[in-house]
């Protein structure tokens, strides 16, 4: 009981101070994790049972960690090292391709291909947000798109601002359907044992239906903007030339072979039997041995605070499952639900949409794994159903605040850097009913795929 009642409030203290930002993120989870193992395994359980299966360091020795491995990651708990490794890699790797300058090329290459006319960029950006997405990191999507949507809208002479909230969007919106799209995402799939195309024939269908709905609700939105932004187009002879883009042809072309063959990897994943931590790993290292020059600058510019953040994170999460408070949580959604699965899924999806609205839906998104284990086990519900529940309502809820999701405080602190700067009622005003619109559009599909 004792355990329980320090774990809960380690937790809470955990939430509570990275809401408020005073101290960075990655210090709160790995202090909290600290008081963790020490407190709660230590001092309260005196297991060291359950600090060794929290550190999960014996899982880069099993061989299903590399390779086919759902047998790990299914039964693991702890610090999902998976999730960590293939985040890694994929910084390395964007970082080789912001390097090359490979994501300002596309944005001009695409605003000159419709030439520069307003309605088609917008139409097109928001479609290449959610596509770079799925693959990229959505914070790394909307850092360059936004600045590149800035220098466009500059050259129109119009509001880069309807462009920038539909963008921000479309990116947690394109995250949302695969495995690698979003961190909550990579932790479901990871823990789960599910694949990239898993997510794609579930999340993804989803996503992608929401897809058509949203270009439309935002082109509803600013139509007036858009319309009044096209009368200033530039002349052909004064569009910019997207070659400039380019600071090394080599090293242009080779990382974006590198980002191709990251994509192959993941969409063939369960196919080859490679898990996510060896495509992590392997596109690291393939990229730091075609851009050996910069190999240095590139490790140097890997997120670590981000890295930390997820280590000591997953370590607060596995005192709540281990102290059995996940499973309290569980039960109670049971109980008020009952035997109604419908309901269930309802409860999940709009609660962890209007959680993570407000709160960080990393943190989120690992808590409720193992509840919706436990409610699997218990009610007997499909536990894939409940995962793509969780998936969107983690990924979409965060879109509808300004603090909802990284990618949104990114975007607004572009536009706001270059004199754009968007407030919560603007914020809110479009974003929060499109949120609430792709939340209802995804649990209609759950409802018709599963009921």
């Amino acid at each position: 009981m004792i355990s329980q009642i320090l774990a809960v409030l380690i937790f809470l203290a955990m939430f509570a101070l990275i809401i408020s930002e005073k101290f960075e993120r990655h210090y709160v989870t790995l202090g909290c994790g600290a008081l963790m193992l020490i407190l709660v395994f230590g001092f309260c359980m005196k297991s060291m049972e359950a600090v060794i299966n929290t550190l999960s360091i014996h899982s880069f020795f099993e061989p299903g960690f590399w390779y086919t491995g759902s047998a790990v990651s299914e039964g693991s708990t702890g610090i999902n090292w998976e999730t960590i490794l293939f985040i890694a890699g994929m910084m390395i790797m964007v970082e080789g391709l912001g390097k090359a300058g490979f994501f300002r090329w596309l944005c001009l290459q695409l605003a000159g291909l419709v030439r520069y006319r307003p309605v088609p960029i917008f139409i097109t950006f928001m479609i290449m947000s959610a596509f770079l997405s799925m693959f990229i990191d959505s914070i790394t999507v909307i850092l360059f798109l936004a600045a590149v949507t800035v220098e466009l809208c500059q050259l129109l002479h119009c509001n880069p601002v309807p462009m920038i909230l539909s963008e921000i969007f479309c990116a947690n919106l394109g995250g949302s359907a695969t495995m690698c799209g979003d961190p909550p995402n990579i932790i479901i799939g990871t823990s789960l044992g599910l694949t990239f195309g898993d997510f794609l024939s579930n999340t993804g269908i989803m996503a992608g239906l929401s897809l058509v709905v949203t270009v439309v609700y935002f082109y509803l939105c600013f139509h007036k903007e858009l319309a009044a932004c096209g009368k200033t187009a530039p002349a052909p002879d004064h569009y910019p030339d997207p070659a400039e883009a380019i600071t090394d042809r080599k090293e242009f072309l080779s990382s974006t072979a590198v980002f191709a063959v990251a994509v192959i990897l993941l969409v063939t994943h369960a196919i080859t039997g490679l898990t996510v931590s060896s495509i992590g790993v392997f596109i690291a290292i393939l990229t730091l041995l075609i851009q050996h020059r910069h190999a240095k600058e590139l490790l140097r510019k890997v997120d670590c605070k981000t890295l930390l953040f997820f280590v000591g994170l997953f370590v607060v999460v596995s005192g709540l499952e281990q102290t059995g408070i996940l499973q309290i949580i569980a039960s109670f959604i049971s109980k008020v639900s009952g035997s109604n699965t419908m309901l269930m899924v309802a409860i999940i999806l709009w609660i962890s949409a209007v959680a993570s609205a407000f709160i960080d839906n990393i943190p989120f998104a690992a808590t409720m794994l193992p509840v919706i284990k436990s409610l699997s086990a218990v009610q007997g519900a499909d536990l894939s159903m409940l995962a793509w529940t969780l998936s969107m309502g983690t990924d979409i809820g965060g879109s509808a605040t300004p603090i909802g999701a990284s990618a949104n405080v990114v975007g607004i602190s572009v536009s706001s850097r270059e004199g754009h700067p968007i407030g919560w009622g603007t914020y809110c005003r479009y974003s929060a009913p499109a949120t609430i619109l792709v939340i209802a559009i995804s649990m209609i599909c759950i409802y018709i795929r599963y009921f």
